[in-house]
């Protein structure tokens, strides 16, 4: 049996978001080594501050600077840190509350070890170097034994306001194939294309599945298919993506190997992109030590009639 294949993939999309008053103010402030909180109607001071009050739903708007030392009220040590959190080194998830404020708020505390951390020590802020105006001008949390801080009372406005912040959001995993996409990936490295036929419906899937989304079952009869097949849809792509070495404007299209009974993807190249049609046949072209075909180009067959891939759209 082929050995099952697994790799690492990272998906991440850098989430691009406006800030409101509060917001702005509150890491505008972080950035100029203010804490500021708002008030709730309640007369609670909440830190991080939120615009809406969160048990009336009122606006709030009643910004009030906080010190930066506090307590901590709960914590969580952390033995192995990850990309991109806080600290390198093991360090303590603290909820600290704030001198000035009535919430808690989560950051990392820099102590070394878990021994040196207990609910109720108190602690201040450790400033970034360089601040930007984001929750990570708050590089961590330092034990601290002194008095708590004073505080002016800034207002919250400032010159040039925190206007927007990007937050990339990423989700690291290791990805495996299964056993019938590993196979696929097998015959690939070989050139060649394989599916899997339903043993009820009949219907070869490429790439197979290991199962028929149809009828339910398992499939695991192996069937070659192509390697030419006929361009069922396709669409042209006119912005270029990012590590993708492929000048704009280019072609990618579904295509509807010959056996197979699912289009897959693929792009079309050896012609120009205002010629590519449906019922265009192509034939894959590979590349040195490639897994995979790099693209599809036209065989100079005559085009497929539409009946004969009008299920495969």
């Amino acid at each position: 049996m082929p050995e099952v294949l697994k790799a690492p993939l990272v998906l991440e999309f850098p989430f691009t978001r406006s800030l409101g008053p509060v917001q702005s103010a509150f890491l505008t402030g972080l950035r100029e080594r203010v804490v500021l909180g708002v008030r709730a109607t309640d007369g609670r001071v909440l830190v991080p501050p939120v615009e809406y009050d969160p048990v009336t739903a009122d606006e709030i708007r009643d910004l009030v600077e906080v010190a930066p030392t506090g307590t901590v009220t709960t914590w969580a040590w952390n033995p192995a840190p990850r990309r991109g959190q806080p600290l390198t080194t093991p360090f303590a998830w603290v909820l600290v509350r704030l001198d000035g404020a009535d919430t808690a708020l989560l950051h990392a505390l820099d102590a070394p070890g878990p021994d040196a951390v207990h609910t109720g020590m108190r602690v201040r802020v450790r400033w970034a170097g360089e601040r930007t105006g984001a929750i990570t001008d708050i590089a961590c949390f330092e034990p601290y034994d002194g008095e708590p801080a004073q505080v002016a009372g800034h207002s919250g406005a400032f010159d040039d306001p925190v206007t927007g912040i990007v937050a990339p959001a990423r989700l690291d995993y290791t990805y495996s194939p299964g056993r019938a996409q590993s196979a696929y990936l097998h015959a690939l490295a070989e050139r060649r294309t394989v599916g899997e036929r339903c043993p009820v419906c009949r219907k070869v899937y490429v790439p197979p599945r290991g199962a028929c989304p149809t009828c339910g079952v398992a499939t695991v009869e192996q069937v070659e298919v192509g390697p030419l097949g006929t361009v069922t849809t396709f669409c042209i792509v006119n912005i270029k993506a990012k590590n993708l070495d492929i000048e704009v404007p280019y072609v990618y299209a579904h295509i509807a190997l010959d056996g197979a009974g699912l289009a897959l993807h693929g792009r079309i190249g050896g012609i120009p992109y205002d010629q590519v049609r449906m019922g265009l046949r192509v034939e894959p072209v590979w590349t040195d030590g490639a897994r995979y075909p790099d693209h599809y180009r036209p065989t100079g067959e005559p085009d497929a009639d539409y009946d004969t891939y009008k299920e495969l759209l």
